[in-house]
């Protein structure tokens, strides 16, 4: 299996996180290589999604069942798609009234032997610029003062 994991601190409480990264549905909005998603199911603890992930000529569909434990963590459970396994977690944890700690786990691994080849060349550069976009929409939407900043769910 190809994995990392990340831990980060964040001017923007644990709330405002959690709501960001469950917006499964805005994903194509700012992540690289998302081409769309489509919720199927969501309710305050579980959300079934899929999620269309492209690059040059190659688009993937995934399927995955997401657990939530508003605020505190994320969980994606795959359930169909080119993988044959994937662990996604985040975890927030509040450091104070405005910020947090997040803790971001994946680790997967494809079914097509050189897809998993490729993905473990790329991997750590493309989970950089996923990072980043996840951060970039935080500062979008909350601000860098975010002492007015409003949730978005």
């Amino acid at each position: 299996m190809v994995g990392i994991r990340e831990t980060k601190g964040l001017p923007y409480s644990a709330e405002q996180m959690f709501d960001l990264v469950a917006d499964v549905a805005r994903y194509r909005e700012f992540l690289p290589w998302v081409i769309a998603t489509r919720v199927r199911s969501n309710s305050d603890t579980e959300m079934v999604a899929d999620m269309v992930v492209g690059f040059k000529s190659i688009r993937e569909t995934f399927t995955s069942r997401v657990s939530k434990d508003r605020p505190n963590e994320i969980a994606v459970h795959y359930v169909d798609g080119p993988l044959s396994d994937l662990d996604n977690v985040w975890t927030f944890r509040s450091t104070g009234e405005q910020s947090c700690e997040i803790d971001f786990l994946v680790d997967f691994e494809f079914k097509n032997r050189v897809f998993q080849a490729l993905a473990g060349q790329y991997f750590d550069r493309a989970f950089r610029k996923m990072v980043a976009a996840f951060e970039t929409r935080a500062h979008a939407l909350y601000g860098s003062n975010n002492s007015s900043a409003q949730s978005v769910a």
